[in-house]
């Protein structure tokens, strides 16, 4: 029984986006789909359906629309959260076949498989790909190899195959499917660095394995002959398990129709602040400096380009949403100029540290701070519970664009029933600074304000009802 000392699998969904919205509309299952990025752009994942009509990765939509058309492909746009959220699932199913994990991207993911004996790899490798289709529905492909570039390319082979399932390990052929791969298709090399490949007469992962390393090094990089040496089945990109937090935290978003208004700016701005507050939240870090910053299209004809950011550092270090959303708007009233047509805006966390580095604020009022940090929980609890926004602050704004009287009466029915489930679990007094800090805000129009009020005042009833009545 023989065991290698590297044991590497690199397990990847197949057209991740696409198989997640195949989970929850099955009828769409062996027909072309295709999923194009924010506001509709460019095409990010394609099944293979779609890309036997020639239907390539990146590609702008408005290109591939008579295909599109002529075909009867499915267009689906982002659902991010959902994404997110199925890629959390299948990754914490695959933890249960490795205790050394790297989480590369939303959708792969390296397993260190070095206590598998080698005449089991494949039967281990099919009860891994077995397990994640039946417990989340996402068919993936698995590589197995001895190093991370070739776990890649023998991953790219078992996409063609239909087992899903290759391994490279102690493999005689090795050398006749790494000849079947281009060169472009090698994990590390890119644009650039595939030209100089090819004219070099390097056309293909043989071709590359094959090089003398001090060529490689001479004429590209470290990274160049890294990627040689791995090739050749010699270890140089090693497994990192432990995830490192993020430095800095950024969510921006373009506009699908471009906006002119303070109003519509600010709840943009809120919107994403809300979001990255709720990332860093996530990670159990704080933030010291805050970036917002506005742009106009640079692509846009007879108008005049305007971009600014304003960086602030704070005071203290947070991670409060309702604070971190004063001091954004605050920046962004500073930098706006009325008569622009603004087609992006966007929010950036710098300088995070973890929470228990500064976990006391010594001019805190008393008692507020952990009350605030009781709210942030329970907003977090609830958004993850019943949705991403199901309850916000009011300067994200409950109108969106083509939104309708009916679905605006809906997301305030919905917002007070989510108030009556927190009465549940809240005292009053930070149910009362929810209600104060949630709907203190002045971006409402006068026929929004109407409808505030009535919500503050379904609010005081509950308070009171459930001070008299506690459940």
């Amino acid at each position: 029984m023989l065991y290698s000392k590297n044991k590497i699998a690199l397990v990847d969904c197949n057209s991740f986006y696409v198989s997640c919205e195949r989970l929850f509309n099955p009828s769409i299952i062996r027909k072309p789909v295709v999923v194009l990025s924010s506001n509709d752009g460019c095409v990010i994942s394609r099944s293979s359906e779609a890309k036997a009509l020639g239907i390539k990765m990146g590609e702008p939509y408005f290109k591939v629309r008579k295909i599109v058309k002529e075909n009867d492909v499915k267009i689906f746009s982002t659902n991010f959260s959902l994404y997110g959220d199925i890629s959390r699932r299948v990754m914490k199913t695959l933890k249960q076949f490795s205790p050394q994990m790297e989480v590369y991207s939303i959708d792969e993911a390296f397993l260190d498989l070095s206590s598998v004996k080698n005449e089991k790899l494949l039967e281990h490798g099919y009860k891994i790909r077995e397990t994640v289709l039946k417990w989340t529905g996402i068919p993936t492909s698995i590589g197995m190899a001895t190093t991370k570039t070739l776990s890649k390319a023998a991953n790219y082979i078992a996409k063609t195959e239909k087992s899903g399932v290759v391994n490279l390990i102690n493999l005689k052929q090795i050398d006749e499917l790494l000849s079947k791969i281009k060169i472009n298709d090698v994990w590390g090399v890119g644009k650039q660095l595939t030209k100089f490949y090819i004219t070099n007469g390097i056309n293909t992962a043989y071709d590359l394995k094959n090089m003398h390393n001090g060529w490689i090094k001479k004429n590209t990089n470290v990274f160049g002959s890294r990627t040689a040496m791995e090739l050749k089945g010699i270890p140089c990109v090693s497994l990192e398990p432990h995830e490192e937090k993020r430095k800095n935290c950024c969510v921006s978003r373009s506009f699908g129709k471009k906006v002119t208004r303070l109003e519509e700016l600010s709840e943009a701005i809120t919107a994403h602040c809300l979001n990255a507050a709720e990332k860093i939240r996530t990670d159990k870090q704080t933030v010291k400096k805050i970036t917002v910053f506005i742009r106009t299209s640079p692509f846009q004809k007879n108008q005049n380009y305007y971009s600014n950011s304003k960086s602030i550092d704070l005071p203290i270090r947070t991670n409060d949403s309702i604070i971190l959303v004063k001091k954004a708007l605050a920046i962004l009233e500073s930098i706006y100029v009325k008569g622009y047509k603004y087609q992006k805006t966007g929010i950036v966390f710098s300088d995070l540290k973890d929470v228990d580095i500064y976990n006391k604020n010594l001019f805190a009022e008393v008692n507020n701070e952990e009350k605030r940090i009781k709210l942030m929980k329970a907003i977090d609890h609830t958004n993850f519970k019943y949705g991403r926004n199901a309850l916000s602050i009011a300067q994200a704004g409950l109108k969106k664009n083509g939104t309708s009287k009916g679905n605006m009466l809906l997301k305030l029915i919905q917002l007070v029933l989510i108030f009556y489930l927190l009465l549940r679990s809240l005292k009053t007094s930070i149910l009362l600074i929810l209600f104060k800090e949630f709907f203190n805000s002045e971006v409402f129009s006068r026929k929004e304000i109407s409808k505030i009020k009535m919500l503050k005042i379904i609010s005081k009833i509950m308070i009171r009802a459930k001070d008299k009545n506690p459940i």
